[in-house]
């Protein structure tokens, strides 16, 4: 998929993620855990976002990995997910998934500055 971000809509994101820390600081430090953890293990963004919101993650799933590893993500995708305030932060996925696309949520809950993001962009 291709999406092409306009700095007025990550600035918007950019923004909704600083209210998603203020107000929610535990959901928030879940996010960005699980954010470094793709980063670490090497996953795509838009894996993580297609599991948070519960779409076939089929298309963009990680190759030659062992299964356990795979079982350690999920469960701290479940944790994340099991937060009592997620619907705020799967809000903010549903609402940007379309537009900036969920690498780039992730990128800016990195605190990456919105405008190193603009421009096209292939999500796989």
């Amino acid at each position: 998929m291709i999406t092409v971000s306009s700095i007025n809509e990550l600035t918007t994101a950019k923004q909704a993620l600083k209210d998603l820390k203020k107000d929610y600081p535990s959901l928030y430090e879940k996010f960005t855990d699980m954010v470094n953890l793709t980063r670490a293990l090497e996953f795509k963004y838009y894996y993580m976002g297609r599991l948070l919101m519960d779409e076939d993650p089929s298309e963009c799933s990680p190759h030659y990995v062992y299964h356990s590893v795979l079982r350690v993500y999920k469960r701290e995708l479940k944790k994340l997910k099991e937060d009592p305030n997620f619907r705020n932060l799967r809000t903010l996925f549903f609402k940007y998934r379309n537009g900036i696309g969920y690498a780039n949520l992730c990128l800016l809950g990195l605190d990456k500055n919105p405008e190193t993001l603009v421009g096209p962009s292939v999500m796989k």
